[in-house]
């Protein structure tokens, strides 16, 4: 329970804070039903990001402890206040052509009209996440260096694919391509232009790390920080937190408008997801169930097309939330019947 000490404390301040909001409002009433909600807004926000604990510990496991603290620590900042309330208000304010300030104001006394905005947005912002969770997903399945194999010979031959230069790159546009279709025709060029910018700032992140770590060879002092963690990782992962954190805020205006209640919901959910981070990461979980990262990834692709096909259709969260669940408790399952084979086979030689 060490590991989630800090989500627990946190918990406690943010709902304390949820409940003097609404008691501010609308005395006991508002403070009961705040509290409720931001304690909905937290399970939602934990249920539709476990799998985002799952890949950012693979990506942890090979980090030094400097690097794990800087990304647990002023990570969960950039998390809660960053992605969770300054990226919507920034979105809005571009939108509606206001000063971060009038955007706030309008956030707190017109709620209403502040999720329109941002609602109307949705389609710019999932193609970002989309194609950016997209080609992480594609990225692990087409890796002809894979040993572990989920799904046998198939995902194995998937995986040979790798082999072709660039080939995740030209998947992911034919996506965005075939997802124009689901928008009006005026959104379709803006679509298009975030679509493509969450494929640049995947790449972007690569190369960046890629350039680091070829200093690291040459003996450079930053590129040695990169080797155990770095700049390009930290990158990494906190534009992959984004692009699962943004979904969970648009679906959070569907229980409530009160974007304070929403920041506090969602930043318990934050914490829960770090605090499962460290745990993977501290007790080998990775290693123990071999197939684990393999459903987390899975229930990334399946999530990056929900997010495109959530330009036109709406998708309820909890069924987003479930089926991410659901890859994962598969994947826990059969990394359980892999070790008892293996045991077997060990047991017979």
């Amino acid at each position: 329970m060490k590991h989630f000490r800090i989500s627990f404390i946190v918990t406690f301040i943010c709902l304390a804070a949820a409940g003097w909001w609404g008691y501010s409002h609308n005395g006991w009433p508002g403070a009961l039903t705040a509290f409720g909600v931001a304690v909905i807004l937290g399970i939602m926000e934990v249920s539709l990001s476990f799998d985002n604990a799952v890949v950012n510990a693979s990506v942890l496991k090979n980090w030094d402890d400097f690097w794990q603290k800087l990304f647990l620590g002023v990570g969960i900042i950039i998390a809660v206040f960053g992605m969770r309330l300054l990226f919507p208000l920034v979105i809005v304010a571009m939108a509606a052509d206001l000063g971060m300030a009038e955007v706030w104001n309008l956030a707190l006394t017109d709620p209403k009209q502040y999720s329109a905005h941002l609602t109307a947005h949705h389609a710019e912002v999932a193609a970002f996440g989309g194609m950016f969770l997209l080609l992480v997903f594609l990225n692990f399945l087409l890796d002809d260096e894979k040993q572990m194999h989920w799904l046998g010979n198939i995902e194995k031959k998937i995986g040979s694919l790798g082999k072709v230069s660039s080939i995740a790159v030209m998947l992911a546009i034919v996506a965005l391509m075939a997802s124009l279709s689901l928008v009006a025709e005026a959104q379709k060029m803006v679509v298009l232009i975030s679509g493509l910018w969450g494929i640049l700032v995947y790449v972007g992140v690569d190369v960046l790390s890629s350039l680091l770590e070829g200093a690291e060879e040459e003996g450079g002092n930053v590129g040695d920080m990169v080797k155990r963690g770095g700049i390009g990782g930290f990158l990494y992962l906190e534009v992959l937190d984004a692009s699962f954190s943004f979904d969970g805020v648009i679906g959070a205006f569907a229980i409530t408008n009160d974007v304070v209640i929403i920041m506090l919901g969602l930043a318990i959910g934050a914490m829960f997801v770090r605090s499962m981070t460290v745990f993977l990461v501290k007790k080998g979980t990775l290693d123990e169930f071999v197939y684990l990262e393999h459903g987390a990834h899975y229930a990334i692709g399946i999530l990056a097309l929900i997010m495109l096909g959530s330009m036109k259709y709406h998708i309820p969260e909890l069924f987003t939330g479930l089926i991410g669940v659901a890859f994962v408790a598969a994947s826990i399952w059969s990394s359980v019947r892999h070790n008892k084979q293996h045991q077997k086979m060990q047991v017979a030689a």
